[in-house]
């Protein structure tokens, strides 16, 4: 694997810092391998991170890089999120159907899926539906633009109870996102056609990726959106972001680019200590506040 591959299989690990001792009194309660749908008779799962003093908000975070979802031990991403649980946040760590047998697209149905049952069951949780934001980077951060692009209320005369629940989300944080995924299937950038692992989960019709890019899908009732992208990125290059924000202006749904000087795909730890992570959270914190009552 070279070095380029792993970051981009490994990237949403990188939006955090590195693991931090959680001290006495500080444990999270782990709710661990929540199932919230099935394909093909596997179970699809997330974990559920409670802080010690949850503030009523989530925040779901996307565990994807190159469509590729890994399972990580649920202790190792509570230290991980310790900045979030600091702050009150509830953690979902969320894990859709993995490359290399399912493509985007059953990716994308999956965290849509995912969202539906967190905010049915977000009471149980300790957390409001309606305070609930997501994160990602690469293509978590594509998932996570495509949550926030096509959220919708559910259908009430869908048979799937889980399908009547909406998706929508109050906040979204994409970092090094891809938002325009034509002609990735038949002809994609040569970055990409070099790394072997990204053909599978790009082997699906071309005539879907229209439903699959978000920038084609920015709405006045698109998720308030932070874009976090390094200007030296040349596996998803910066101008993703820069195309996406021109859509989010003009239809004037609020969006924010913070552009990491030198950056390549992925942060070092100086960039997430000093950039990325202070503006993660004052966009979480401004976005999923709790609103005061008339």
């Amino acid at each position: 694997m070279t070095k380029l591959t792993y970051r981009f299989a490994a990237s949403a690990i990188l939006v955090s810092l590195a693991t931090l001792p959680l001290r006495a009194g500080d444990e999270p309660k782990i709710q661990a391998d929540v199932i919230y749908g099935r394909k093909d008779g596997m179970a699809l799962t997330f974990d559920v991170i409670k802080p010690a003093k949850a503030n009523g908000a989530g925040i779901i975070w996307i565990q994807s890089g190159g469509w590729y979802s890994n399972w990580a031990d649920a202790k190792i991403l509570a230290s991980a999120s310790k900045p979030y649980l600091d702050k009150g946040y509830t953690m979902f760590i969320i894990r859709h159907a993995s490359a290399p047998k399912y493509a985007v697209p059953d990716a994308v149905a999956d965290v849509r899926r995912s969202v539906r049952v967190i905010r049915m069951k977000a009471s149980e949780f300790g957390a409001n539906p309606e305070r609930l934001g997501v994160f990602g980077g690469s293509a978590g951060g594509h998932l996570s633009l495509m949550l926030g692009t096509t959220g919708d209320d559910g259908d009430p005369k869908a048979k799937d109870p889980v399908l009547k629940s909406g998706n929508r989300l109050a906040a979204v944080v994409a970092l090094y996102p891809p938002t325009d995924l034509r002609g990735w299937t038949t002809d994609p950038p040569e970055v990409i056609k070099k790394i072997p692992g990204l053909k599978p989960p790009l082997t699906f019709d071309e005539k879907l990726t229209p439903s699959l890019s978000p920038i084609l899908h920015v709405s006045d009732k698109a998720a308030p959106t932070l874009l976090i992208h390094g200007d030296k990125d040349l596996l998803v290059p910066i101008d993703h972001s820069h195309n996406i924000m021109k859509v989010f202006e003009k239809t004037k749904a609020p969006a924010k680019l913070v552009v990491v000087e030198g950056a390549a795909h992925g942060f070092s730890a100086k960039q997430n200590t000093e950039i990325v992570l202070p503006a993660m959270l004052e966009w979480f914190d401004k976005h999923l506040a709790a609103r005061k009552e008339p």
